[in-house]
């Protein structure tokens, strides 16, 4: 089984930020890891698409009741109706976390990966005690293999 890296991010970003979270989308899959997001719009659906682009899996923890409301590149789509405490879910299914540029929402799930004590990535993130900061999604994905070896 490929390890599981939850990337988080915001649900509204501006074309600079999508294009990153593709390139770790697309990184990912390349490496053979499967990707686990909020599995909406915005970092979730672009690093989605990343994977999907270079055949990767992805999973979808939704916020909702309904499957369906996830983007179009989650293969796993998991409801929870738990609206925003499913930020709680996203972290702790991953085997680590690459932050990307969000607000509040990413903020608590960056909370809940220390709480979980998984390996975490910053990459145009905020800033807390823990994250090690890189600058592109190629040195993202290797700062998340490094520590998940260790």
């Amino acid at each position: 089984m490929s390890d599981r890296i939850s990337v988080i991010g915001g649900g509204s970003i501006p074309d600079e930020s999508r294009t990153v979270a593709t390139a770790v989308g697309r990184e990912l899959a390349t490496r053979g890891l499967t990707v686990v997001c909020g599995g909406r719009g915005g970092t979730m659906e672009a690093v989605c698409r990343g994977a999907k682009a270079e055949g990767g899996s992805t999973i979808g923890i939704l916020p909702g009741e309904r499957r369906e409301a996830a983007n179009e590149y989650v293969d796993v789509a998991i409801a929870t109706g738990l609206g925003h405490a499913r930020n709680a879910l996203v972290p702790l299914n991953g085997d680590a976390v690459i932050a990307l540029s969000g607000g509040h929402g990413t903020l608590t799930e960056l909370g809940f990966a220390g709480i979980y004590d998984r390996p975490v990535v910053g990459l145009g993130t905020h800033d807390v005690p823990g994250l090690e900061t890189v600058e592109t999604a190629e040195a993202a994905v290797d700062a998340v293999e490094a520590a998940l070896e260790s």
